[in-house]
């Protein structure tokens, strides 16, 4: 199952995926990065993705279309290791901008960013 949360500050929405990204299971992420029209950027942390099929490739593919049609920029985070090396070797870390959550807001550097940066970090070092 993939559990989706979502947080939005302005323009910028971090999107918190956890569990398994595979076929069959795509409707809830897509669904929440889909009524995100209207965001420049949507950060899709990975952190908590344990399982990548081609299923969820595919998603993350379609997903990177869309955000590209809607002039908006889909990035990806915090991918745990075996996600990071499935995006490398079918070479999708060259379609997508890959990095962790803390360089990707500070990249944004406007206050509103900051803050919702703070308020994710301590989720974030209880996973580290």
């Amino acid at each position: 199952m993939l559990r989706v949360k979502t947080e939005r500050a302005g323009d910028v929405v971090v999107i918190k995926s956890a569990g398994r990204m595979v076929r069959g299971e795509e409707a809830t992420l897509e669904a929440s990065v889909l009524s995100q029209k209207g965001a420049r950027v949507i950060v899709l942390d990975l952190s908590e993705v344990k399982t990548l099929d081609a299923g969820g490739l595919n998603l993350l593919v379609s997903l990177h279309r869309w955000a590209e049609a809607n002039r908006a920029h889909l990035k990806l985070v915090n991918p745990r290791p075996f996600v990071h090396e499935l995006l490398t070797r079918t070479h999708l870390d060259c379609v997508f901008d890959i990095s962790s959550l803390g360089d990707a807001l500070s990249v944004l550097g406007d206050c509103e960013c900051k803050s919702m940066q703070a308020s994710l970090e301590p989720a974030i070092s209880l996973q580290g």
